[in-house]
């Protein structure tokens, strides 16, 4: 098997394989020179998790430190530790960038080829699996702001962030208000003269601890495992039950998150203007600040938010639409990632080009018409790793399926004429709906519908039927398995 990226997912991909399938060879493909993706790529003042580490971290690895929101260089420490303790690193080949993969079924083998020193490399496996997250490395999303060039200061992407950057002292302008600006803010208003967060609308905000003292004491009474799994499952269930009264009772938990953010900031702040999204709680994902750092930046005077529209940028900041002048000696640019599906892999089957977006996703990891080829996308509405860990048991199932009946190629064919497509995310934020055009589509039913929730994923991809009636199963050099499959593009 070729694995392709080495962070949270294809660190977690390698421990199941070797645990799950240990007849089974495979590398793991890296473009970058380090491990751990996400953790290893950014690299911005206060980096941290959005989620808690006892649903980020493994299943089978528990997290012991005692910060639960934990900072980059822990996460990233972790999962050098997962990969050492395992021998995944040695399974991995750094600066290797995959760009194209050919399946043929007369061989029931793909074909890929990675990027080398500049080299072109090539590898065949029996089956691609893709870790490689949604977005493109090389590069984050930034409006085009007028009058950009106009300006003396510092721009800074987050995704591209200078290490050896000096804003102590320094005006800064942070424009955005997602989960990069609100750890930003706190951070950088310690050593600089002060921080703006510029949002054109708010987000919802909530506050945790950072350490969970529950937690932290069960670890004095129980095994590491026990106490670890325990936590686990407790964060699990607040997560799914927090996400369905949100859908469910959206005016109920939007009314107590704002009522949590007036405690923080007090009565006479303008909590309406700068903290009241214009959409409904969960319909693009919360905004975690630990031990509320964010406000007490805010009510410290070291930080302040100003929500108002761009006109444009000028020698020494930012024009507002409302005429107020926001000076400035540098600015953040932390507008948002640019997704790219499945790092853009050139895909062909049997010489027929792969457009996955005319593709429907199967179990939210394999796409139709599409063989031994399995993609691992984590929750919007929870941590990636739990679904990450989903998929990893369900292809090791897929496999050990195929090798006890002989069959070399699996192959999700859509022939339900019940089915109808559906976009692959069922959420309002920017990033996500500038490019949901390039994804794959979601169906009306299952085994094509995405749910988003943990509990049922965990009955399917755990425990249901590998061989579903909708995975077709076939031996090398039978036309790939195809049955009389129903081509979406005449339903979309």
């Amino acid at each position: 098997m070729v694995v392709v990226g080495a962070g949270i997912s294809g660190i977690g991909a390698g421990f199941h394989l070797q645990t799950h399938c240990p007849d089974r060879t495979y590398v793991i493909l890296e473009g970058r020179a380090q491990i751990g993706g996400t953790w290893d790529l950014f690299r911005y003042p206060g980096i941290r998790s959005d989620s808690d580490m006892f649903t980020l971290g493994y299943s089978f690895k528990p997290w012991t430190e005692a910060k639960a929101i934990a900072d980059g260089p822990s996460i990233l420490k972790y999962l050098h530790q997962t990969a050492s303790d395992n021998g995944i690193d040695e399974h991995i080949r750094f600066g290797h960038h995959v760009n194209a993969a050919s399946w043929a079924s007369a061989t029931a083998r793909w074909t890929v080829d990675a990027t080398h020193d500049g080299e072109t490399v090539r590898l065949t496996c029996n089956f691609l699996f893709m870790c490689s997250g949604y977005y493109d490395y090389a590069k984050g999303y930034t409006p085009d702001f007028k009058g950009r060039e106009r300006f003396r200061g510092k721009i800074v992407h987050p995704q591209q962030w200078p290490q050896d950057l000096d804003y102590a002292g320094k005006r800064v302008v942070i424009i955005g208000s997602g989960a990069t600006a609100v750890t930003l803010v706190p951070e950088m208003a310690k050593t600089a003269g002060h921080v703006v967060m510029l949002q054109r609308s708010p987000t919802y905000v909530i506050s945790r601890p950072a350490e969970d003292r529950f937690a932290n004491g069960l670890r004095r009474w129980l095994p590491p495992m026990l106490a670890y799994g325990i936590m686990r499952w407790r964060n699990v269930l607040l997560q799914m039950w927090i996400f369905n009264l949100a859908r469910s009772q959206p005016e109920r938990v939007k009314r107590k998150l704002l009522d949590l953010v007036r405690e923080h900031l007090g009565p006479d702040y303008d909590v309406g203007t700068h903290f009241t999204p214009k959409y409904n709680p969960w319909e693009q994902r919360l905004c975690l600040v630990p031990d509320a750092d964010l406000f007490e930046a805010i009510r410290a005077g070291s930080a302040s938010v100003v929500t108002d529209h761009i006109d444009t940028f000028t020698e020494t900041g930012i024009l507002l639409k409302s005429g107020t002048a926001l000076e400035a000696d540098l600015i953040v640019t932390a507008t948002g990632l640019s997704l790219q599906f499945l790092s853009d892999l050139d895909t062909t089957v049997d010489g027929r080009k792969i457009d996955y977006s005319k593709t429907l996703g199967y179990k939210g990891m394999m796409f139709s018409g599409v063989p031994n080829l399995a993609s691992s996308f984590g929750y919007t509405n929870a941590s990636w790793t739990l679904k990450a860990d989903l998929t990893c048991e369900y292809v090791c199932r897929l496999l050990n399926h195929m090798r006890a009946t002989g069959t070399a190629m699996a192959t999700p064919e859509l022939d339900d004429p019940e089915v109808t497509p559906e976009p692959w995310i069922d959420f309002s934020s920017g990033y996500f709906q500038r490019s949901l055009h390039q994804f794959p589509k979601q169906g009306s039913k299952l085994p094509w519908k995405l749910h988003q929730n943990y509990a049922r994923d965990l009955m399917l991809l755990k425990y249901g039927a590998v061989d579903d009636g909708t995975m077709v199963f076939a031996k090398a050099g039978t036309g790939g398995g195809r049955k009389a499959g129903r081509e979406l593009e005449t339903v979309v």
